[in-house]
């Protein structure tokens, strides 16, 4: 096991103590990267004592950062030591040449790490997957934790917790749940987790690892950090043939929606829409059960319906199932996204599916699979709607607003039926985000109750 190589530490680990190692930090302090993660490790680090006056600020984009070029910053500046944002590449030949000059280099994750005292981790990634895995993980917490705390990757920065807890403004955490990317895994010296999960391998962020054993290799170095066990999903992609080429450890663990030790979870019953999602919730199902969380977790997540704008089931309005898919902005999003829902229809139901929105030269023929489901009535809308409609040679409806296009299905819909917006498309032919897009949906679902 990896050990902790904070510098000039006593051996126990009260708050006060463990961020000894931040007040340890050379000034001056740049913070790189001033985004979520950047505020939160600059906020970390005043409150554990550092002077304001000693941090500095670097991004490229925002002119409220100290400096905007890399070259001043460290002519300049003169930073002891950098606080690199996700974001911004450690193979930045700036950053290359810092480390080589023996400037420290650190991360929002690794001060958090600092201040932590007795709470239990739990850390998930992978190429897909993780933000539905960990949202689940959230939803358990919740049925039974008053104190838990999750994060990460996924909405609020590790170092706002730390920073909370300093500040005592919140009290130290039972569990800590972390969606954690690539990038973070690629600079978080310090985090040690209890527990892991891997749920997914498959390529993606080309532009910044040399190969895909690269950026595979990067998020597999989670399990150098786990001390008990690491589950994968046996469902994973690439995930289960890359584990085959590694070394055995007692840690590893493959987990399916089929296991026996699931079965009694009743996991079909859930208000998750999709096999995919079945098997992240046999994953953070089994997770529950390493951690010796209580069954309460496992019903709590049961009840979770998935993350907004992502095949998030808002459930029957008069008989009729309504799912939420508008950040669908690609073509196998689409197909996983009506294949799971031709999955929810019973006897004699039927499913509406809301194609469109704005081109981004999107290969629509691929939809043509999609001509092959029976019981289904595609409906097109938006700018994109005749490019849609003739490259994927769907048949249906089509109009102008996606207004017109609910309206439309809302006056044909019995019960039993189930009505998908999975567009394909941007959103920005009508409106300035796919959660706007969303949002209008729902809006309108909400009208169709009252009617």
């Amino acid at each position: 096991m990896q050990k902790k190589k904070w510098a000039n530490l006593p051996p126990d680990n009260t708050i006060c103590q463990m961020s000894q190692y931040i007040k340890n930090l050379k000034a001056p302090i740049a913070v790189v990267g001033m985004g979520k993660s950047g505020d939160a490790a600059k906020r970390l680090l005043i409150a554990s004592g550092i002077r304001p006056t000693d941090i500095l600020t670097f991004d490229g984009k925002l002119d409220s950062a100290d400096f905007k070029d890399a070259n001043k910053l460290m002519s300049e500046g003169k930073p002891e030591t950098l606080v690199v944002s996700p974001g911004v590449p450690l193979s930045s030949t700036w950053i290359k040449n810092a480390q080589l000059q023996g400037v420290t280099i650190t991360s929002e994750i690794s001060l958090a790490c600092s201040c932590l005292s007795t709470e239990k981790l739990i850390g998930v990634t992978g190429s897909v997957g993780k933000s539905t895995t960990v949202s689940l993980l959230q939803a358990g917490l919740e049925a039974f934790s008053k104190t838990g705390f999750v994060g990460g990757n996924l909405g609020t920065p590790f170092s706002t917790y730390a920073a909370d807890v300093v500040e005592k403004k919140r009290p130290v955490a039972d569990w800590v749940v972390l969606e954690l990317s690539s990038y973070q895994l690629e600079n978080c010296a310090g985090l040690e987790l209890d527990y892991s999960a891997i749920t997914y391998f498959t390529s993606n962020h080309l532009e910044r690892y040399d190969s895909i054993e690269h950026y595979y290799q990067t998020k597999w170095n989670i399990l150098g950090i786990t001390k008990k066990a690491m589950l994968l999903n046996s469902e994973g992609g690439d995930l289960i043939e890359y584990s085959k080429g590694k070394a055995p450890t007692p840690q590893l663990k493959i987990i399916s929606k089929h296991d026996q030790n699931l079965q009694s979870f009743q996991l079909q019953k859930a208000q998750l829409i999709g096999q995919h999602n079945q098997d992240n919730l046999a994953l953070a199902t089994a997770l529950c059960k390493e951690a010796g969380w209580p069954a309460s977790a496992v019903e709590g997540m049961k009840e979770f319906k998935g993350l907004s704008h992502r095949l998030e089931n808002l459930g029957f309005i008069k008989g009729v199932r309504f799912i939420n898919d508008s950040k669908a902005t690609a073509m196998d999003s689409v197909i996983i996204a009506a294949t799971a829902a031709v999955d929810t229809l019973t006897d004699g139901g039927s499913l509406f599916l809301l194609l469109g929105g704005r081109d981004k030269n999107l290969p629509w023929e691929q939809l043509a699979v999609l001509s092959k489901m029976n019981r289904s009535e595609f409906v097109f809308f938006g700018e994109c709607r005749e490019i849609a409609q003739k490259k994927s040679g769907l048949p249906g409806q089509s109009h102008a607003k996606l207004d017109e296009a609910i309206e439309y299905i809302l006056s044909k819909v019995k019960p039993t039926d189930t009505v998908l917006l999975s567009p394909g498309g941007t959103s920005w032919d009508e409106f300035k985000s796919f959660e706007d897009r969303g949002d209008f949906f729902k809006r309108k679902v909400t009208e169709f109750s009252t009617l």
